[in-house]
């Protein structure tokens, strides 16, 4: 008679391996399942492309996977490595990302008229700069989470840090990903409980500095203006939102079948990355694209589930602001494609070619592996901050606009 319940409570626990346990099976599928459809869609899209800039039709797909396996290699250490230990290491890490940043502008290699990349084009250092930029921040906000009211300990702070990063990376110049960066930042001090008025001025400070810039920069300039000729008649919109369009009307509902894209023979800009997302339309039809942005919206969905379990503000802040990064490259990339942005050049991520967004991207799925991890186990380190459940309720959902620190505190010692 005893021997039965401890069968029964055990079996559960040895039917796991040990290194599989707390990991979140439905983000692990949809993992897989945008990294196959990367790869199939990249080996449609960069034949042609890869041969005529090669003289090797399989170089750019080759090469994918090749960073696909150390993006797979760096995804799995950091899933088993504790996420606190960032806070040790996060400012050597930033440091050596704004050396990468500074070697870029120092080294001047000039691809597709910019200079973003070292080393022959291999490594793109603001790549790294957003996953990097994120974990500084999550750390930052959770040291300061005090006296982020302040704002000499916080709106100030956090606009030194953002100017930093965002400046080296809009002197490539790549307007997107400083963009992306400073968006991420305001986005994280609002979770972290930032005050609305200084997220309010933030905001007007943030839309000051885009219409400077775009003001002073002739490419931002001539991106807006295509956009808005583009948004009054999509004949008038720039070539490569054009080519884009015929793409995806070629498609129709069903597309054309995988490998069977016209566009990208003809001249459609560089499809194995920037416009890979039309490539897709036209292959897979509307139904699959639509199923593709069904895929990041399921991933952006487990990531904030996993941010709501995470053990505590730092993991939640962690987790937020990576899934939402992700998202929100895949979103620029996409609504660019189709008319709905100015001309960005994020890449799709999982999907384009490219080993520096490959790498970070999965890097970033490590480390929000290794929150749900945690969030899955018994060791809670935080019940003050997991009873706020701050990113999945993103502070407005659960009907309030602020929780008092006090009346948090109360429920903690409760």
């Amino acid at each position: 008679m005893g021997v039965g319940p401890f069968v029964e409570t055990t079996l559960p626990q040895q039917r796991a391996p040990r290194f599989a346990r707390g990991i979140d099976m439905p983000l692990l599928v949809i993992v897989v399942a945008l990294i196959v459809f990367g790869l199939v869609m990249l080996y449609s899209a960069s034949w042609d492309f890869s041969y005529a800039a090669y003289q090797d039709a399989m170089y750019m797909f080759n090469r994918q996977l090749m960073w696909l396996g150390l993006g797979i290699v760096a995804a799995l250490a950091l899933a088993f490595l504790d996420y606190h230990r960032w806070r040790q290491w996060i400012v050597p890490a930033m440091a050596f990302t704004v050396l990468m940043l500074f070697a870029v502008l120092a080294l001047s290699e000039v691809r597709f008229n910019a200079t973003r990349t070292i080393f022959n084009g291999s490594i793109q250092p603001s790549e790294l700069a957003k996953l990097v930029s994120i974990l500084y921040l999550a750390v930052w906000l959770y040291a300061k989470r005090d006296m982020l009211k302040d704002v000499t300990f916080g709106l100030i702070p956090l606009g030194v840090i953002l100017g930093v990063v965002g400046g080296l990376i809009y002197q490539q110049p790549d307007l997107s990903a400083a963009a992306t960066v400073l968006m991420l930042g305001g986005l994280l001090f609002f979770l972290a409980g930032g005050d609305l008025k200084q997220i309010s001025g933030l905001l007007v400070i943030a839309a000051f500095v885009a219409w400077l810039v775009v003001s002073l920069s002739l490419t931002g300039q001539q991106r807006v203006t295509d956009f808005v000729a583009g948004i009054k008649d999509p004949l008038q919109a720039s070539y490569h939102v054009r080519r884009s369009f015929e793409a995806i009307v070629n498609g129709g509902w069903f597309g054309v079948g995988i490998g069977n894209s016209r566009s990208k023979v003809t001249g459609l800009p560089v499809p194995p990355t920037d416009s890979i997302y039309a490539v897709v339309v036209e292959e897979l039809g509307w139904f699959g694209g639509v199923g593709l942005i069904g895929l990041f919206g399921a991933l952006v969905w487990r990531g904030l589930v996993i941010a709501r379990r995470a053990p505590d503000m730092l993991g939640t802040l962690i987790a937020s602001g990576l899934v939402i990064w992700i998202g929100l490259e895949a979103l620029i990339n996409m609504a660019v494609m189709v008319g709905l942005l100015p001309f960005a050049g994020n890449a799709l991520p999982f999907v384009s070619a490219g080993g520096s967004n490959l790498v970070t991207t999965l890097a970033a799925l490590g480390i929000l592996f290794n929150i749900s991890r945690q969030g899955n186990s018994t060791n809670v380190t935080d019940d003050e901050w997991r009873s706020y459940s701050a990113a999945a309720h993103l502070r407005w959902w659960n009907g309030r606009r602020r929780i008092p620190r006090a009346r948090r505190s109360r429920s903690a010692q409760e």
